[in-house]
Order: C-alpha cells, then sequence, then structure tokens
C-alpha cells in the first residue's frame, strides 16, 4: 500500500538536506557549545549562524532569537513571563488560540489572578478588530494581546500588523503563535510591531524538538527556565545544536522556495477543494479554508454532510494520513473548540469535520486517491445508516 500524507499541519516530514545537515553535526560537532575549548565554539559558531539567518528573515537582531524545544515552550514562556515579569494584569485573546496558548492563559488566571477577556470569532473564524479596540480603551491594566497568525485547524490569518498597531495605540503588548505561518509567508518584525512571536521547526520540514521565541529587545522579558547563562539568560540548557542546524538547513530551503511552494501549495488546495465539491454532495468548508484571501494555503477544513467519528481510522485504513482537528486535542472525545465556534449546533450534531493539510510534496495524484477513498467511505458509510433507520 502506497501511503498518502495530508496532516503537514500537524508535522512534516524532513527533507533529505535537513537530515544530511543533522547527522554531519551530530558526527562533527558535538561539542557543548558553552565550552570554551574550540570543540564548544564551533558547535557555538554554528547556532549564531543560523540565529543570524533567522533575525534577517525577519529583520531583528540576532540577540531577539531565543532557541526552544517548540511552539508550545516558546508560547508558555512567553505569556508566564510576562505576566510573572513584566507586571501583565489582563490578556485579551480568543477561544479559538492553539491549547498551549490557551492553557498558559488559564493557568496565568487561576494562580496568578490574571483578568482574561476573550473575542469571540463570527461563523467564520474572523476576530473583529473593532471589540480589541474596545477592550483595550476599556481599562488601564496593563494588557497582553495573545492571537494566532493563522488558525492551525482552518487556516484563518489574522491582519497581524493591524493587531500590532492597535495593540501599540493603546500601550499594550502583542503576543502571535506564528507556528503555521513561519517560513510559509514573508514576515518582517521591523515593520509588523509584533513584541513576541513563536516557531516550531518541524512545521517546515525542519526537525522535531526544536524551534524558537521572537522577544523584542525592548520588553525587558525574563526567562523562566532557570540555571544557566544560555539564550541569553531567558532559556538555561545546553541547546539543541543538530536540531538547531536542521532548522536552519529547512528555513534556508523554505525562503529560497518559498514562491514555488506556496504556488504549489495553493494549486492543490484549490484542486481538493474542487474534487471534494465535486463528487461528496453536501460538503461544506469551515471558516475562510476555502478562500485565497485571508487564508493560509496549507489548510483546508472540510465538513462532510454526515457523522461519522470513525473517518480518519477508515482513511488511515486505506493508507491516508489525515486529520479531524488539532493534533494536540486528537485524543479528545469532545469536539475541538474552534469547531464549537464556527460550526453551528446542527452541524456539531450531524456533520463530520475534516482538515485537510498539505506540503510541497503533495501531488493532485494524491488527491485523487484521497477523494476516491473518502467517496468510498461515504456512500459504504450512508448505505449503512439507511439500513439502520429502515430497522429503526
Amino acid at each position: 500500500m502506497n501511503k498518502i500524507y495530508l496532516d503537514n499541519a500537524a508535522t512534516t516530514p524532513l527533507t533529505e538536506e535537513v537530515i544530511d545537515a543533522m547527522v554531519s553535526t551530530m558526527k562533527i560537532n558535538f561539542g557543548n557549545p558553552s565550552s570554551t575549548h574550540s570543540f564548544g565554539q564551533e558547535a557555538k559558531i554554528l547556532i549564531e549562524n543560523v540565529r543570524r539567518q533567522i533575525a534577517d528573515y525577519l529583520n531583528v537582531t540576532p540577540a531577539e532569537i531565543i532557541f526552544t524545544s517548540c511552539g508550545t515552550e516558546s508560547n508558555n514562556m512567553i505569556i508566564k513571563s510576562a505576566v510573572e515579569h513584566l507586571g501583565v494584569q489582563r490578556i485579551i485573546s480568543s477561544p479559538m488560540e492553539h491549547k498551549c496558548v490557551s492553557e498558559s492563559i488559564l493557568d496565568m488566571k487561576s494562580r496568578k489572578g490574571v483578568e482574561v477577556n476573550y473575542i469571540r470569532p463570527n461563523e467564520k473564524g474572523d476576530i473583529d478588530l473593532a471589540k480589541l479596540e474596545e477592550l483595550l480603551k476599556s481599562s488601564d491594566k496593563k494588557t497582553l494581546v495573545s492571537l494566532m497568525h493563522a488558525n492551525n485547524e482552518i487556516g484563518n490569518l489574522i491582519d497581524i500588523k493591524k493587531v500590532a498597531e492597535i495593540c501599540k495605540e493603546n500601550n499594550a503588548l502583542f503576543h502571535s503563535d506564528t507556528v503555521q505561518t513561519m517560513a510559509h509567508i514573508p514576515l518582517n518584525f521591523e515593520d509588523i510591531k509584533v513584541d513576541f512571536a513563536s516557531c516550531s521547526a518541524h512545521k517546515f520540514h525542519g526537525p522535531k524538538g526544536v524551534g524558537f521565541a521572537f522577544i523584542r529587545k525592548s520588553s525587558g522579558m525574563k526567562g523562566i527556565i532557570t540555571g544557566g547563562p544560555q539564550e541569553r539568560s531567558l532559556r538555561a540548557g545546553t541547546e539543541n545544536v543538530a536540531g538547531i542546524v536542521g532548522l536552519g538547513k529547512a528555513l534556508e530551503i523554505s525562503l529560497n522556495k518559498m514562491d514555488e511552494f506556496s504556488a504549489h501549495m495553493q494549486m492543490i488546495k484549490d484542486y481538493a477543494k474542487e474534487r471534494l465539491s465535486e463528487t461528496i454532495p453536501g460538503i461544506k468548508f469551515n471558516g475562510r479554508s476555502s478562500e485565497k484571501e485571508n487564508s493560509l494555503y496549507t489548510v483546508l477544513s472540510a465538513l462532510l454532510p454526515y457523522k461519522n467519528p470513525l473517518i480518519g481510522l477508515q482513511l488511515d485504513m486505506k493508507g491516508i494520513a489525515i486529520s479531524q482537528g488539532s493534533a494536540c486535542s486528537s485524543g479528545a472525545s469532545k469536539p475541538s473548540m474552534v469547531m464549537m465556534m464556527v460550526l453551528s449546533e446542527e452541524e456539531m450534531d450531524h456533520c463530520t469535520p475534516l482538515r485537510i493539510s498539505f506540503s510541497h510534496m503533495t501531488t493532485k495524484e494524491e488527491i485523487d486517491t484521497f477523494v476516491t477513498a473518502l467517496s468510498e467511505i461515504s456512500a459504504d458509510f450512508l448505505v449503512i445508516e439507511k439500513t439502520n433507520v429502515e430497522h429503526r
């Protein structure tokens, strides 16, 4: 069976170039980058080269790039340190954030008494920026706004530059989870005045277990993992040298081929939407995921017109990997908060969401195979449902 992978929003496969770069580093540059001898300093140079590479991409200074283990760690560090060390007393966010953001916010509410305000999205998953401005003007408390750049389930993009401008005008700090957009679209943090952002390498064909936080140097943020001076004393612990090198190689490839990759994935997304619409009667698409404007080209969120919680397993048995939501919530019995925000009660009770996510490796032939398999499963399921209804 030839397997097909359509869950790239959860993680992406490593490229051969990334694997080669990491293996070479593990063989040759095994020194501790905090050591003063040549072995350590050679490893340190590799780290600093990648730090400068990221800084050039984002148009920031290298000192503002802090390596972490992943986006989850970066988001935890930013939110919790903002409360612990920057005097944040209020957080404004959305119910549609990734769990690592939403649970960090609730932790600060529970342990530190932080006031939390949520901006409820509309049925398309859009955030009302007028409501954000209204909330910011309603209080003098020091405020952190935390809104993800692209939603990991439905692909909706916020106007990150406009949000940053609104925050600056109202003396609020702005944190954006950019895990789904980093290395997929151009980002210029000299122009986009975010204070904090996050990244995971495995979302753009880099290794798992490495990412970074962007922390604007003027913020005054301090680390929450202590015990060493690594990463400007913001994140103690020996750096993952091979992982950072892999991140750098994956970023290099993604930036050099961004136009080519994005055009291919948009074409594949459009093709998938067209084939699904032709083949599955009554199928809908969630949020802005089926649109080209205000939507990330890597994600298509579909809604099947029947309830089948086993659809993911059935597709997997046919060799097709796909998700029914965020990978971090895949074991949950309840629908995700994102789906609860964008679907009606009737749709929640009688329909099945699917998240189809693409990479530059995805082909039209794979989409055809997926759509055929989904059509077969749908036809079989509806026959069984009809038979059950007739025998009731």
